[in-house]
């Protein structure tokens, strides 16, 4: 990454298998600095892959789990929108919302999330379970392949989250996700 004049500001260690490991890394790369130059400079060493390169706040990782939960501790009556509105950030992603798990009414949503989720939500099903899924291209017009992460909230309400296009909610993701859901009263 210096190779291309990328500052390391911070490594997550994602997720640790046998013979390899996901790891988060944040860094600033210097202005009229490409993205593809900092990937092809990645891929370069063997057995390097890259899943995923966004822009995001600095706010990030566990950092960002503490500071939503003691939002959410110190204002518990809005602990499920205050997770709402931060999830974006949180779990870099793209858009949530909060859903009725029985009306499939939505309830709160992030600015960025589409207007005309209800005609869809039966896509988002089941509500009531902690899962992830893929929505096809064309799940709504002119949206690409959206990847969703469902949990439950503890009062018939549930949390969606989505990317457009990837990448794919990993595990740990899904264990954090249905952690603070389960937190928000």
């Amino acid at each position: 990454m210096g190779t291309v004049g990328a500052d390391i500001n911070a490594v997550e260690i994602v997720e640790k298998y046998q013979t390899y490991a996901v790891d988060d890394f944040m860094v600033e790369i210097p202005q009229g600095t490409l993205p593809d130059m900092l990937i092809t400079a990645c891929e370069s060493i063997s057995g390097v892959k890259v899943l995923w390169f966004s822009y995001y706040p600095e706010s990030w990782g566990l950092q960002s789990d503490v500071d939503v939960l003691n939002d959410m501790t110190e204002n518990p009556e809005r602990a499920e929108d205050i997770l709402i509105q931060a999830a974006p950030a949180v779990f870099r992603c793209h858009w949530a919302l909060k859903v009725d798990q029985t009306t499939g009414a939505v309830l709160a949503r992030t600015d960025t999330a589409p207007d005309d989720i209800p005609d869809a939500v039966s896509l988002l099903a089941p509500l009531t379970e902690v899962h992830l899924s893929e929505l096809d291209e064309g799940w709504l017009p002119s949206w690409p392949e959206t990847l969703i992460a469902v949990a439950p909230f503890k009062n018939d309400s549930a949390i969606v989250l989505a990317r457009k296009g990837g990448p794919e909610f990993i595990k740990s993701e899904l264990a954090r996700l249905r952690h603070l859901a389960a937190l928000a009263q």
